[in-house]
């Protein structure tokens, strides 16, 4: 038995480890695989995005994701499973289709109903708690997802929309989509995309973040750089990503979630 764990619960406060004494105390022999509790609160998106990037290095088993902001609304609970048989369990706010659309889409959807498979008292506003994580150990000890409640047209789901980059005359402009712990900045290209445009490794690379301008290597990985240059690299889940070799990109830029990003070529402005 196993549960995979997503959040943005954060590690300061009781939240994960109450989630995991309810799990354990369902199926006390589940194991649970902490994916991150790091999620900046509240951003739907980054989670949707780590949960994606993440579920192909993960044992099979039941993927619990929380990022809630509408808890406490008229937002659905969710059990869903997708065309490879992966459990996702979490809000309808967008934070599980991504991951379960790189995994053949969507198979089955019920809504998270039956009392049977929550805590008895479910407060308005901790559903990690008392509606996801209990469903998350049920299915995990072998609950049928027919069991939850009623089944739900796939078609309805809340989808999350990542933004596309946006080539012009002389430049991209692209979005942040992730600030990970080192201030390593993920953009929303792929390395098709770059070098599509002729940034290769060695290239230099001029970037404009609102008024400022900075100027980057086009690298395979930190080492080609020297120590406190800004690069251009390719990261381990494919995304065009920015970093300073032994420092924090995203300090240096001021960068953030949907920031705004132009990569300038041939000397455009």
């Amino acid at each position: 038995m196993l549960v995979t764990f997503l959040s943005d619960f954060g590690l300061r406060d009781d939240f994960v480890g109450v989630c995991h004494g309810v799990m354990k105390r369902i199926a006390p022999g589940l194991e649970i695989v902490d994916i991150t509790h790091g999620i900046p609160p509240q951003h739907i998106l980054q989670g949707a995005l780590v949960l994606a990037n993440t579920i192909p290095y993960l044992p099979e088993g039941v993927h619990l994701a929380v990022v809630d902001p509408g808890v406490g609304t008229d937002r659905k609970a969710l059990a869903l499973r997708d065309a490879s048989g992966r459990v996702y369990v979490g809000p309808d706010n967008g934070l599980l289709v991504p991951a379960a659309e790189r995994n053949g889409g969507v198979a089955d959807v019920f809504e998270l109903a039956s009392p049977e498979y929550a805590l008895p008292e479910v407060s308005m506003t901790f559903h990690g708690r008392d509606v996801f994580a209990p469903a998350a150990a049920h299915v995990a000890r072998g609950v049928e997802l027919d069991a939850l409640g009623p089944a739900l047209d796939p078609a309805g789901l809340v989808r999350i929309a990542v933004p596309e980059p946006e080539f012009g005359t002389g430049r991209i402009t692209a979005t942040v989509l992730y600030v990970d712990s080192f201030g390593n900045v993920q953009v929303n290209l792929s390395r098709e995309q770059l070098e599509g445009v002729g940034i290769l490794p060695g290239s230099s690379v001029e970037l404009a973040f609102g008024p400022d301008r900075y100027y980057a290597t086009a690298a395979r990985t930190f080492a080609d750089a020297r120590e406190g240059d800004l690069i251009v690299y390719v990261d381990s889940y494919g995304n065009v990503s920015l970093a300073i070799n032994g420092g924090n990109a995203a300090a240096l830029l001021g960068a953030r979630p949907g920031a705004r990003l132009r990569i300038l070529l041939r000397g455009a402005r």
